[in-house]
């Protein structure tokens, strides 16, 4: 795993092992990030599919219910396809924006 921490927010980047591997690590090292907007950066598994994203779904319901955003980075799943708990961006980019109106959102109470 590769940490990227910025302000208030964490990019966590999967390396080149495999997606339990990475769940693993990641489940070891939360309680270091769990105050922060985390962002999974999943960009380098070529041949991820929604139901893989499952894998995530209760540590997403976690953080957010702890008023933080948990936001997936792939570019190829079917977003059609995601649970809908799940919010899942296909860049970097989109990743922080996502965070940043999700935080107007926390600021407005809605």
């Amino acid at each position: 795993m590769i940490i990227d921490r910025q302000e208030n927010t964490t990019v966590i980047t999967q390396e080149n092992v495999s997606l339990g591997k990475f769940i693993d690590r990641l489940d070891e090292s939360y309680p270091k990030y769990k105050n922060d907007h985390l962002i999974l950066n999943l960009l380098s598994l070529s041949k991820l599919t929604a139901n893989d994203l499952m894998e995530f779904l209760e540590l997403s319901r976690d953080h957010r219910k702890a008023g933080k955003s948990f936001v997936i980075v792939t570019d190829t799943v079917n977003y059609n396809d995601v649970h809908e708990e799940l919010v899942v961006a296909p860049t970097l980019k989109e990743a922080y924006d996502v965070i940043e109106m999700e935080d107007i959102e926390r600021d407005l109470d809605f």
